[in-house]
């Protein structure tokens, strides 16, 4: 019998003070679906020397993680660039232990952030692993003996552009010709995380890949790069989150790579409650038969002025499609409206 998988970006319970507040929207399909994962976008964590804005961290209250419970979320990537610090980190893996929600991304060591979360329903083992290629450079990667998050690390170059690859790029042999951006995931990095992958698919029916990286509302190359490595060791799905934008979508070997998420559930992003605007997530639906992907599909998402995350009708939703259609056209992707939801075409 089918089962259903939902995955969703970005979630960053700062400034909430009723748990019960930002999911109950969507809370009544989660609680219908086998397998729910997110990125947490916060550490559960008070310091205690109190906050301070020029250095504050994104600290949620410990009391705000029952909101995962209350929603249905059944396991959370922490490997992201807010997870930060070693003490905000255990605070926070404490908190998420003591919840009983599962996650995978940080922890004491390299060993215990790479780890993996295996969630079994219905006689299906689905595995999940996150890394992250944004972070920071010091006291923030985990190593043998310090406590950090699962990362793969990115490489930037600036090359001339001595071929003219578009009809609008002067000829390289006049000065001032702006540099063509090279971007490429690190070999060995990018080898342990085939090794991970390969491993965990040897214990799982599924596997889905999580990946904290991005710029903007580009897909770089070392993102294509890390996804269709994560494909080709074993995973069935990639996902991504970070740049809080809904980014394009890829159907690589018949598998799909949303590259960003959007933002899931973001009502403020500092804790002086300045807003972070109206931006428009992806809540991902992947229908699973066996041991593999049968389907692909996401509907767009916003919040309210409440912090409520709303599933988005797709009547008022026709730009954003159109946009992410547009952006997702290089890869060849092709996308069949169903309802309020975006079903993904995962074969040619």
């Amino acid at each position: 019998m089918p089962q259903t998988m939902l995955l969703t970006g970005d979630v960053n319970l700062m400034n909430v003070t009723e748990p019960g507040v930002p999911f109950r929207l969507v809370a009544p399909v989660f609680r219908r679906s086998d397998f729910v994962f997110s990125n947490l976008e916060c550490c559960f964590y008070d310091p205690p020397g109190g906050r301070a804005v020029e250095n504050e961290g994104f600290f949620a209250a410990p009391a705000a993680g029952e909101a995962l419970k209350l929603a249905g979320i059944h396991a959370v990537g922490i490997a992201n660039n807010v997870n930060y610090g070693e003490a905000a980190i255990k605070a926070s893996i404490a908190r998420l232990d003591e919840l009983g929600i599962p996650h995978t991304g940080a922890g004491v060591n390299r060993d215990a952030a790479r780890a993996p979360v295996i969630l079994e329903h219905g006689g299906l083992r689905a595995g999940f692993l996150q890394r992250t290629s944004v972070y920071w450079p010091t006291n923030h990667e985990a190593g043998a003996n310090a406590t950090g998050v699962a990362v793969i690390r990115g490489h930037t170059a600036y090359q001339l552009p001595l071929h003219k690859t578009r009809r609008e790029i002067p000829p390289a042999n006049r000065p001032g010709i702006p540099p063509e951006i090279v971007t490429w995931a690190d070999p060995q990095y990018l080898q342990w995380f085939r090794d991970d992958i390969a491993a965990l698919r040897a214990r799982c029916d599924i596997v889905v890949a999580s990946c904290h990286w991005g710029l903007h509302r580009e897909v770089l190359a070392y993102m294509t790069e890390i996804a269709h490595a994560a494909i080709d060791a074993g995973a069935e799905v990639v996902i991504g989150d970070g740049p809080h934008y809904s980014l394009p979508v890829d159907v690589y070997k018949g598998k799909p790579v949303v590259y960003g998420l959007g933002s899931f559930s973001f009502h403020t992003g500092h804790h002086d409650g300045m807003g972070v605007g109206d931006w428009v997530g992806m809540l991902a639906s992947i229908t699973l038969e066996g041991r593999a992907v049968a389907g692909a599909k996401f509907q767009f998402v916003r919040h309210n002025a409440v912090n409520e995350t709303v599933p988005c009708a797709l009547a008022n939703e026709r730009a954003t499609l159109e946009d992410i259609a547009k952006r997702s056209a290089p890869f060849g992707t092709r996308f069949t409206p169903q309802g309020d939801q975006v079903l993904v075409e995962l074969k040619g």
